[in-house]
């Protein structure tokens, strides 16, 4: 259910990043943190960090109750 709900957000934000030529992709929930991978022009950019937490994090912490950060692996 969890993953379910974060997927759904997460195809909120996906039209932004594919501007971009970039995606994320959902890899894991654990304890308050989903683990997300950055791809296409994202792996290079210097601002997939920005992306990453005002972007992805602030979206999903918004969104999904329990959400509390996101990071890139």
């Amino acid at each position: 259910m969890m993953e379910q709900k974060i997927e759904q957000a997460l195809e909120e934000i996906r039209p932004y990043i594919a501007q971009h030529l970039g995606d994320v992709e959902f890899v894991k929930f654990e304890g308050g943190t989903v683990y997300v991978k950055m791809l296409g022009t994202c792996t290079h950019c210097p601002l997939s960090e920005i992306t990453l937490k005002a972007g992805v994090e602030e979206l999903l912490k918004e969104r999904v109750r329990g959400v509390d950060r996101v990071e890139a692996i």
